[in-house]
């Protein structure tokens, strides 16, 4: 058991779950003082009251914090102690299973990490997609037949509604989860080698962004066994504002992945302006991480405006604050937009490193200086700024001011321009190249390709007149899917093939690949 608990992961998890029930116990211990209602069982909270749910989560993330001793050097730093600038990683494999200051195996980290939860992810999509290959409901009513036979009929029904409807949710929050975090492993691992820096300008803060990750995914994924939650990944009220308390665990989970975007992004941008290798002036930066910039100026910029549009709904149901309540002169439209202004740009979060990821390595298989440098390096700011002026065309269905969409269909349009710009400099760049086809080439055209549908899927969706009858289709879902197939995963194994043997020392199998 020592040896187990001497893993910091596996500490974290078991203070996280120790501290996350004394946050709980905390709230409940003062509803009793007050005279209110402190302990009622329920399959659905367990005997606890929703604040005690969210406080104990809050408590939770720093339990796993202080587990994983993540926070071991600040506490000695507020103590007066000195610390040295690095640790010494354990050896072998675990030293990716506690905290450690070395940029690569952090980005590591973040990798394994993301491919583990895009695997729930996908497997909570196979479960549903299953249940929709027929009419009707039959797989989901099957498994709580067989888990409460003595249950009836209507019972059933509503339990395998509820669990279709918070799956599909679960796996749109987890998809997104594990692509920010899979960025974060490439630009973790990479930047630093591609600039000439030892590390990260801030190796603690570093680790910090990556250890808020896994509790936030545990509290994710706890929504499952507290009721769920059926409002899709975006939380819109007023139904999140009535959702069972699985809904409160999701806006948490995403609000605690929240820190770890945004001091993920301040430290690369600290590095890349403060850490350069002498004589490396910004026109001579591997394109990859002019991707990596814009990427973390977005997400240094935007990714409050969705923590306070989940953080007030959760005040919205613990205190009755009527933020987006009519009857009390809130007004729902409002969190589309808070939640849109991050959301949107947080698309180009996903998919502006794929695509650096193509530009870097196109030139590799093709023998020839990516076409347009310049032009291509600009283009990734370029879409950094227009992808904050379009966050409305979500919202043309809405309810929102006529006025506004006109000049948001136009800046929606805008953004092909240096979307367009990336695709010219790639053909051009494939313009009499001399072709070789290894697995990430493959990856990499795959990706072109890929991305090239979603960007034509694009403009429909983006005119008003259009929208209006393509909104909340699976035309909308084609268009997401195959951005994010093309902008992000195939340029992710496009790297994790091309730069496994950095990694590992060893190479991918090219028959498999």
């Amino acid at each position: 058991m020592k040896k187990v608990l001497s893993i910091g992961l596996v500490r974290g998890l078991v203070y996280q779950v120790i501290w996350t029930l004394v946050g709980a116990g905390l709230v409940s211990g003062i509803r009793g003082l007050m005279g209110l209602t402190f302990w009622t069982w329920d399959q659905v909270t367990f005997g606890f009251s929703e604040g005690a749910w969210v406080l104990g989560g809050f408590f939770g993330v720093f339990g796993f914090l202080y587990g994983t001793r993540v926070l071991d050097d600040w506490i000695k730093w507020a103590k007066g102690e000195s610390t040295p600038d690095h640790h010494a990683d354990p050896p072998g494999i675990k030293r990716y299973f506690g905290p450690s200051l070395d940029h690569k195996v952090i980005g590591v980290q973040y990798t394994v990490t993301a491919i583990l939860l895009m695997g729930i992810g996908g497997l909570f999509a196979l479960i549903f997609r299953t249940e929709l290959a027929e009419s009707g409901l039959q797989v989901l009513t099957r498994y709580f037949e067989l888990i409460d036979p003595n249950a009836g009929a209507e019972s059933i029904r509503v339990q395998a509604l509820n669990l279709y409807n918070t799956l599909m949710s679960l796996h749109g929050i987890l998809m997104i989860v594990s692509i920010l975090l899979g960025i974060a492993g490439m630009m973790n691992y990479l930047v630093p080698l591609l600039i000439g820096a030892e590390d990260m300008a801030f190796p603690r803060l570093n680790a910090f962004s990556f250890w808020v990750a896994p509790p936030a995914a545990v509290i994710l994924l706890s929504s499952l066994f507290l009721g769920g939650f059926d409002t899709g990944w975006t939380g819109y009220p007023p139904l999140s504002a009535r959702a069972p308390v699985g809904m409160q665990m999701f806006f948490l989970g995403v609000f605690v992945a929240g820190w770890s975007s945004i001091l993920g992004a301040l430290n690369l941008i600290v590095t890349v302006i403060r850490l350069r290798a002498k004589g490396m002036t910004a026109f001579r930066l591997p394109i990859f991480v002019w991707a990596a910039v814009a990427t973390s100026i977005i997400a240094l910029t935007a990714t409050q405006l969705i923590g306070l549009s989940f953080q007030l709904v959760m005040f919205q149901r613990l205190f009755g604050m009527g933020f987006f309540d009519p009857v009390k002169g809130g007004n729902p439209i409002l969190f589309q937009h808070l939640f849109w202004f991050y959301s949107h740009p947080a698309v180009y979060v996903f998919v502006l490193p794929g695509l650096g990821i193509i530009s870097e390595l196109l030139p590799v298989f093709v023998r020839k200086p990516l076409f347009g440098y310049k032009w291509v390096a600009m283009s990734s700011l370029g879409i950094a700024l227009v992808g904050f002026l379009v966050w409305a065309h979500h919202m043309f269905t809405s309810g929102m001011n006529e006025y506004l969409r006109v000049p948001f269909m136009y800046s929606t349009l805008l953004v092909a321009v240096p979307t367009g710009v990336k695709f010219f400099s790639w053909v051009a760049t494939l313009w009499k190249g001399k072709i070789e086809m290894p697995t990430p080439m493959l990856f990499v055209l795959g990706g072109i390709v890929t991305f090239l549908l979603g960007g034509l899927t694009g403009p429909p969706n983006a005119t008003v007149s259009t929208d209006l009858h393509l909104h909340d289709t699976y035309f909308i879902v084609g268009h997401f899917h195959e951005t994010m197939f093309g902008g992000y995963i195939f340029p992710f194994f496009a790297a994790l093939y091309f730069w496994y043997p950095k990694l590992t020392g060893r190479k991918l199998n090219e028959t498999l690949g």
